[in-house]
């Protein structure tokens, strides 16, 4: 379970600014006549118009133009409320359930805005009726007290990770990926980590109680407080297949091994990353989000979109770089502009040669509305339309490319290409909210003679998402299959060069300044911060248990394989300008330490009879190289572990921030009992480690689990079945587990445990049981548990509706 939430201040903030999102502050002009020199602030709603943007999408017809009204119409109105449910989760049909039969029929009195007819409604095109559309804004579910059962049921299941609020466009991407359980995934730019927590669940939706799935997820991101955003969205998903990491997406290490010796090091097969699935959701200009971010509209201008296209051709194809012969990768963005979807892809195509083809998706998720890929756009610069690059002027060539233009073909000056960002030379970049050629320069625009170029690829293998057709946000989605290795630069070859990857140039960190944003859950401002990556401290640890190889990036690079160069990648390598990234501790992140204490290991398998079929070697880490003062111990999966082991011998490339499922926690003695083993079972390790525990677990019946939840702390005398409270009081004293049951009996051996046993953990102290899980998962068991009571009962499972939709007093924690 490991419902976590945010503190009462964080919350207020987010719900105020959630709250004013269509609105924003005016001054009262008769303030300043106030004897009390009080200033008043009024709310008034945004201004969802801007010329420009009008003009230069009816000029890209990226709708037919008797379809324009209708289109714009809906993207000035709020975005409707949308959910997801985690299919892997343990309640996951349970709460399908109470929509279909509960609150489907509750809400549908609610008075319907924009012509839908139904208050809530699953998203057809996605399998299993998991997700949903609500006919409500966010603000509509805050403020109207109507819907204050089904708010609190959102909100409650959203934090302990059973549900997730997710933008409907923004499930779609995953989905294309053909994720399966076995699969490596990256996610290059993830966060806030909503579509990164929706490839862990497919991942594990088929999973066994007691079992993990083979494959993972390494969630990346550049900014370090969108990582920490990432983190916690992940964290309710309670998995150890997963690793999150702080990088430049189009510097995302290899973490390549050399050599025989280093290769015979490792008991596995991975000697660099690749990938079955990437998942390239780049950092884009964001226009797709207009109707959850109505501020964009004053912000917009077409210069957006072309300050980022060079970085998104170097992301992708290092995704591309990344993937496994036969895999796939999705590139996708939440812009409508050609410059940052149809021109990007084409030109990886262009670079890629045959060894990556464009799929054909539409047969695929049928129900879900899409158009083709455009096939042929133009570009906007300094008042004028230019169809193609033999239409830029010289001086402009330094930020508008050739890959900008269908055919990508460089007619004249090919060597004044550049694939370098440079947003302090782009003077359509954003200032202060407005583009220097401004909205009368768009007005009047003069466009070139030249005829209209049209691409020469399938991009109409593309997809476009736009917002009038579903009653959604706007998306742009192409998936990607690398057939065969890409193309090796002839002139320098590699003396490793590896059959199913080639690596594209090592760029300077100091030529890489632009954001690193996921594209679907950003604002406009959070598009143009650059944050660094954190230098690293020079000098290794020494700890065995780091296990560090002497191997650095300098002697990496040497030994890695180029794609080949283009026109606008031209950077000349000047000799010691690179500022090496010396491998060993990253700066600020904790490291990572396999956790081989045999004494500290051995009291807990001892203490909770864990089962010799668990695996706990190498499977243990903590992020305290100082495994004498350890509080918390980490599990990860297989998978996991051998990418740990790799890290470790490629000199510790990966800057990982986050890693591993907590699965021990040091307790401190209550009661001044003294307990036999220190570490008590996490809530969120319970779940997987339950089927091999044969020590300090009982069963007690429904009405006790009730009782326990209810009143977190109950004496041993005061259980309705008198034999559980005598077995609970011969316990040793420390951490024991409860499972809910028909039985009374101690566990000799492993339980019989599925997919539907619910336990919780409690500390037996010298005359009571204590529960230890947070009060917002106590609500949700009581929820549950309530349920399934009332439908053994025989009753219609329908909870009562003074209730927050699944039983107990409405939380107070985890507002969204």
């Amino acid at each position: 379970m490991g419902g976590r939430g945010r503190s009462r201040t964080q919350r207020k903030h987010f719900r105020d600014n959630r709250e004013n999102v269509w609105k924003r502050s005016k001054s009262d002009p008769d303030a300043s006549l106030s004897s009390d020199k009080t200033q008043t602030t009024h709310w008034a709603p945004f201004a969802t118009q801007n010329p420009s943007f009008d003009s230069y999408y009816k000029e890209q017809l990226i709708v037919d133009p008797q379809e324009w009204e209708n289109f714009i119409t809906i993207l000035r109105t709020p975005l409707p409320a949308s959910f997801r449910i985690n299919a892997s989760s343990q309640f996951a049909d349970d709460i399908r359930s109470q929509l279909e039969n509960d609150f489907v029929h509750s809400l549908r009195a609610e008075v319907a805005e924009g012509g839908e007819t139904e208050a809530i409604r699953p998203l057809l095109w996605y399998p299993g009726n998991f997700a949903w559309h609500s006919n409500f804004s966010r603000m509509q579910l805050r403020k109207n007290q109507t819907l204050e059962r089904f708010h609190e049921f959102l909100k409650l299941e959203n934090e302990i990770g059973n549900m997730t609020r997710q933008e409907a466009v923004s499930m779609v991407p995953p989905l294309f990926l053909d994720v399966h359980s076995d699969h490596f995934v990256l996610d290059m730019c993830a966060a806030p980590g909503s579509k990164t927590f929706q490839l862990l669940e497919i991942i594990h939706q088929s999973t066994k109680a007691g079992s993990l799935p083979a494959g993972m997820v390494i969630a990346n991101d550049l900014d370090v407080k969108r990582c920490n955003l990432l983190i916690h969205q992940t964290k309710r998903m309670c998995t150890a297949n997963l690793i999150v990491t702080n990088h430049e997406a189009q510097h995302f290490p290899g973490c390549r091994l050399k050599g025989n010796q280093k290769r015979k090091e490792l008991d596995h097969n991975i000697h660099q990353l690749l990938f079955d699935r990437v998942l390239c959701d780049v950092p884009c200009s964001g226009d797709g989000t207009l109707r959850k971010a109505p501020d964009m509209w004053r912000k917009w201008n077409s210069g957006m979109g072309q300050a980022l296209h060079s970085l998104q051709i170097l992301i992708a194809m290092r995704g591309l770089s990344l993937l496994k012969i036969g895999g796939r990768m999705v590139y996708s963005t939440c812009s409508m502009n050609p410059i940052e979807n149809e021109a990007v892809i084409a030109e990886v195509l262009r670079r890629c040669g045959e060894s990556v083809k464009l799929v054909d998706v539409s047969s695929e998720l049928p129900q879900l509305i899409r158009r083709p890929g455009l096939k042929k756009w133009k570009v906007y610069d300094k008042s004028s339309w230019l169809v193609s690059y033999s239409d830029v002027p010289k001086f402009r060539r330094s930020v508008i490319f050739p890959s900008m233009f269908p055919s990508g073909k460089e007619n004249q000056d090919p060597d004044n290409g550049n694939c370098n960002v440079h947003m302090e030379d782009d003077i359509t970049s954003v200032e202060n909210g407005k583009a220097e050629d401004g909205v009368e320069a768009l007005e009047n625009p003069v466009t070139s003679e030249s005829a209209d170029e049209v691409s020469a690829f399938p991009l109409e293998h593309c997809m476009r998402i736009l917002p009038h057709d579903q009653n959604t946000g706007a998306f742009f989605i192409a998936v990607l299959e690398k057939v065969s290795p890409l193309p090796a630069v002839a002139e320098k070859p590699s003396k490793h060069i590896d059959e199913q990857n080639i690596e594209p140039p090592n760029q300077s960190l100091e030529n890489a300044q632009a954001p690193q944003i996921n594209s679907s859950d950003c604002t406009i401002e959070e598009v143009f911060k650059a944050v660094p990556e954190e230098n690293m401290i020079d000098n290794v640890s020494n700890s065995e248990d780091l296990e560090v190889s002497p191997l650095t990036r300098e002697r990496q690079n040497s030994e890695e394989t180029e794609v080949p160069h283009i026109a606008q990648d031209t950077e000349k390598k000047v000799p010691g300008k690179r500022k090496l990234q010396i491998q060993g501790q990253w700066r600020g992140v904790d490291p990572v330490v396999f956790f081989k204490d045999d004494t500290v290991i051995n009291s807990i398998r001892d203490f909770y009879g864990i089962d010799e079929r668990f695996p706990f070697n190498g499977h243990l880490i903590t992020r305290n190289s100082d495994t004498s003062h350890v509080k918390r111990i980490y599990y990860v999966s297989k998978f996991v572990k051998d990418i740990l082991e790799l890290n470790f011998s490629a000199g510790q490339q990966l800057k990982i921030t986050s890693v591993g499922m907590k699965m021990f926690e040091r307790q401190t003695a209550r009661e001044g009992t003294d307990a036999p083993c220190a570490f008590r079972i996490s809530s969120e390790g319970l779940p997987l480690i339950l089927p091999y525990i044969t020590k300090q677990i009982i069963q007690a019946s429904p009405v006790d689990f009730k009782h326990l939840l209810q009143d977190k702390d109950v004496k041993f005398t005061d259980f309705a079945d008198a034999e559980f409270g005598k077995k609970a009081e011969n316990l040793l004293p420390g951490c024991c587990v409860i499972v809910m049951g028909k039985g009374n009996t101690v566990a000799t051996e492993s339980l019989n445990v599925d997919e539907s046993t619910i336990a919780i953990g409690c500390w037996k102290g010298r005359a009571r049981l204590a529960v230890m899980v947070t009060a917002m998962d106590c609500q949700e068991l009581l929820g549950r548990l309530l349920i399934r009571l009332d439908t053994e009962k025989g009753s219609s499972g329908h909870v009562d509706k003074s209730s927050n939709g699944v039983g107990g007093e409405p939380s107070k924690e985890g507002e969204q």
